[in-house]
């Protein structure tokens, strides 16, 4: 038996024409370890934009009722030919209510569940998910769980993976993000030194209402001081960026030297021997990265995902995450939002401009069943 309902799709030609619609579509019953999930609420993150909007041209598209049709410029569509061609789903995560389960005994006791769940398809009336991925929610609403798994799991993952580096503090570069919210709230329960990266003074006040101890505004003048006087005072020489475009890493970089330079008590050409390691887990600018020689030779740039992170990390401790994830569900990991929206408003011209520039603390969720 299969079950119909609405879902988006998007498709990007090789000519560069992007196009985002919602179709009638079929949904099998599912099999094995897998689960049908009535959506009830998806946010839109801003890994979720990569395949939904990238860096197409809005502003000038053409739209119509559930349809957008927009100019992918280049080098951003040559840079993905894997994808053309291919009507992909969309939406990484989301939660809704189990209506109906494969064979496998940990489907089956899903069922009739309220769940959160990352099937990749969220911006659908249904979609089939793996159920060892699904979070039963208990009483919880599907809004309270619809974020439950990308930034919760990613900020614990960044205070995991910094505990696995032997680091005791950690620097951040959108501190007053959901995510960076979220992470300010763990690292004040688990003992990590946090310096927190914002860019207005209301994002200052609203780190320091929730009890952040550094908070460093990079619209100041005196941006740099501060931020050596934060990285000092914690020794936050590892951090975790999702901006990748232009000069943020940079500076970050420039500053953890400075301060390394200041402790030592000799002069070396090659600058200081204090490891520097900076992670880019996202690209909200999608200029290239800049990088000057002026922080020696003691430094780490790398990319963080975290699939790749929960699959080296082993089962006990992604079972402690989750876990601690569904007990704070409504605190230490609540998740606000600017506006809700349904399939075919997210496609309408006013939601796309204003969702895609990614403005802290402005997340949109869409709620598929209206």
């Amino acid at each position: 038996m299969t079950t119909t309902g609405r879902q988006l799709f998007t498709t990007l030609d090789e000519d560069g024409t992007l196009t985002v619609e919602i179709a009638e579509t079929s949904f099998p019953e599912p099999t094995g370890n897998q689960v049908l999930v009535k959506m009830e609420a998806a946010p839109i993150n801003p890994s979720d934009l990569a395949i939904l909007t990238g860096a197409a041209d809005f502003e000038n598209a053409d739209y119509s009722p559930g349809k957008v049709v927009a100019r992918m410029p280049e080098p951003f569509n040559s840079g993905q030919k894997a994808r053309h061609g291919k009507r992909l789903p969309a939406g990484n995560e989301g939660a809704g209510t189990v209506v109906a389960a494969g064979n496998s005994d940990i489907a089956k006791g899903l069922m009739g569940q309220r769940v959160a769940c990352v099937p990749g398809s969220a911006y659908a009336e249904y979609a089939i998910a793996d159920a060892a991925m699904c979070l039963p929610l208990g009483d919880h609403s599907a809004e309270d769980g619809a974020s439950s798994f990308v930034n919760p799991m990613t900020a614990l993952g960044f205070v995991e993976n910094a505990r696995m580096d032997g680091q005791k503090a950690i620097l951040h570069t959108v501190g007053a993000s959901n995510l960076g919210l979220m992470l300010e709230r763990i690292c004040q329960e688990d003992g990590m030194a946090l310096v927190n990266i914002v860019r207005k003074d209301e994002q200052v006040k609203l780190l320091k209402d929730a009890g952040a101890q550094w908070v460093v505004n990079s619209s100041d003048g005196d941006f740099m001081e501060q931020l050596r006087a934060g990285i000092d005072a914690t020794g936050a020489f590892y951090g975790f960026d999702p901006i990748g475009g232009g000069q943020m890493v940079d500076h970050c970089f420039k500053a953890m030297e400075q301060v390394a330079v200041k402790q030592m008590s000799e002069y070396s050409r090659y600058g200081s021997n204090q490891q520097k390691r900076m992670l880019i887990y996202g690209r909200l600018d999608l200029s290239p990265t800049t990088l000057t020689p002026s922080y020696g030779f003691g430094w780490t740039l790398s990319g963080w995902l975290l699939t790749p992170f929960l699959q080296t990390a082993g089962a006990e401790t992604v079972m402690r995450m989750r876990k601690r994830v569904l007990d704070n569900l409504t605190t230490t990991f609540a998740s606000g939002y600017k506006s809700k929206v349904s399939l075919e408003g997210m496609l309408e011209k006013d939601a796309i401009l204003d969702y895609r520039r990614m403005k802290t603390g402005e997340k949109y969720l869409v709620t598929p069943q209206a």
